[in-house]
């Protein structure tokens, strides 16, 4: 059963058949909130705030079907009066931040260490390709999947394969309990803490390195936050002060990421997302940086070079993404293999033959 309007999607589908006839490319667009995400768009603005209405929710199943326009805030909301959570923490980067913005942009919060990515809770999608012709892939139930699981390919693919009209996600229930321990290190030291930590069976949830400080979270049973609280040590932070700090991580609204943005508009500087290995070492480059999910994701606000900070994160087996930018000349996202860019140019073809949806804005000329 849908939980859009069908309204809704016939003005969409009619946009889309025209868009084809006039090969007239097309900027989906939600609540605006990740237009800074990506490469630059272009093309007609398509607004698909129209995909609202009410989240069918299963509680007793742990699954959500939630249409595209509807914002992550009111799913959020309608999940935690059941006491049951997106556990992926999606960032929200605005009020408006809507679910299929969400599922296009395939970002994931500070627990992502623990719980998850986005795709690993993504369980189907309804998709508007370029052909206009509603699909759906995936399902409303937790299984394995045999074959290749279709939904997975749409989450990051910044509606370059087709437009989101609603999306099946697996809940989880709220941790039973929460404590949140600072740690005076550098972040060499924080980096060997956080190893040896992950090899004990700690409930590890998040972690933040940032200025001299590291930041845990402990989520879990009761007994387990307590018992680990009281073998880390540290100081622990009142719920009333780490409840914001850790929404502000994920929102990109603490004290880091908005000294980030006074870089890039003041110093013409960027904020590079470095996806590594958790055991790398520190790259040494030059710049403010922000360690999360336990060493496998680092922030970079500087002013150096593209080719040598995609140089450093290749070296240890990772890769850069331009977060932010001003400049984007030299590509939001690492550079693909020629076997890899021949598989999006063939999804691409297949999902939007005439490259009428958000053309370039995960590669150029893709």
């Amino acid at each position: 059963m849908s939980v859009v309007v069908a309204p809704a999607l016939s003005a969409l589908v009619e946009r889309l058949r025209d868009a084809n006839a006039s090969r007239r490319p097309l900027r989906l667009r939600g609540s605006g909130s990740k237009d800074f995400y990506g490469e630059p768009p272009r093309g007609d603005e398509l607004d698909l705030r129209g995909l609202d209405g009410p989240a069918e929710h299963e509680p007793t199943e742990l699954v959500v079907t939630a249409p595209a326009g509807m914002s992550v805030a009111a799913l959020e909301a309608q999940l935690a009066a059941h006491g049951q959570c997106l556990a992926f923490e999606p960032p929200h980067f605005g009020p408006a931040s809507t679910v299929g913005g969400m599922v296009a942009a395939g970002l994931s919060g500070p627990a992502r260490a623990r719980a998850g990515s986005l795709r690993d809770h993504l369980l189907g999608v309804s998709l508007l390709p370029g052909s206009g012709e509603l699909m759906h892939f995936g399902g409303k139930v937790i299984k394995n999947v045999a074959g290749y699981d279709v939904s997975r390919v749409i989450a990051g693919s910044l509606g370059t394969l087709g437009i989101v009209v609603q999306a099946s996600l697996k809940v989880l229930p709220k941790a039973e309990a929460e404590t949140t321990l600072r740690f005076d290190m550098k972040p060499a030291q924080a980096l060997a803490a956080l190893h040896a930590w992950g090899a004990e069976p700690l409930p590890l949830d998040a972690s933040a390195w940032w200025n001299g400080n590291l930041v845990l979270r402990l989520r879990g049973s009761a007994a387990a936050v307590d018992e680990a609280g009281r073998q880390l040590g540290g100081d622990e932070i009142p719920a009333a002060a780490a409840g914001p700090f850790w929404q502000g991580l994920r929102d990109h609204r603490d004290e880091f990421f908005l000294a980030a943005n006074e870089t890039i508009e003041h110093q013409d500087g960027a904020l590079w997302r470095l996806s590594l290995p958790p055991t790398a070492p520190l790259l040494g480059l030059a710049g403010d940086e922000l360690i999360e999910w336990h060493g496998g994701q680092r922030w970079l606000a500087t002013s150096l070079p593209a080719a040598l900070i995609r140089e450093a994160a290749a070296s240890v087996g990772g890769h850069a993404t331009l977060f932010r930018g001003r400049d984007k000349s030299a590509g939001v996202f690492a550079p693909l293999a020629p076997a890899l860019r021949t598989i999006h140019e063939r999804l691409k073809r297949a999902f939007d033959p005439n490259g009428i949806l958000n053309p370039g804005r995960l590669y150029p000329g893709l």
